[in-house]
């Protein structure tokens, strides 16, 4: 039996978007700060305004489960995936259509085509690892 359905696939997905906005940012190697970090008085706390952005980078497993999507992904053509990622990141359908240039419904069409894609080829990976032992 395989635990592989469009609602799994799709956490998945979403969970691999959260996971990709929360790595570190991509900087240029070979430029780095030797200054140290400056300790503020409360009253300097108080008047500054921008907020420090704190940011928890993901666990090594999560980046584990993320890379295994992106796995996947390799299986579908570019299209698909663009839609595949932009509905993981929770954009609506109205915005896919239009990146798209087509219908909503045809939009929502293609994704399940394309989830239905992978969790095929995920249920027929677990068949042939079932058979092969």
């Amino acid at each position: 039996m395989s635990d592989w359905n469009t609602e799994a696939v799709t956490g998945r997905f979403v969970e691999a978007a959260r996971t990709a906005h929360r790595l570190p940012p991509v900087r240029v190697q070979g430029y780095f700060n030797v200054w140290p970090q400056f300790v503020r008085t409360e009253f300097e706390r108080m008047a500054c305004e921008e907020v420090p952005m704190v940011r928890f980078t993901p666990s090594p497993t999560e980046i584990d489960r993320m890379l295994e999507v992106m796995g996947w992904v390799q299986w579908l053509e570019v299209e698909e995936r663009k839609l595949l990622w932009m509905r993981a990141e929770r954009y609506q359908w109205r915005e896919i259509a239009k990146r798209f240039g087509c219908a909503e419904r045809t939009a929502q069409r293609r994704w399940a085509r394309a989830m239905g894609t992978i969790t095929e080829k995920l249920c027929e990976g677990e068949l042939t690892e079932v058979a092969g032992n």
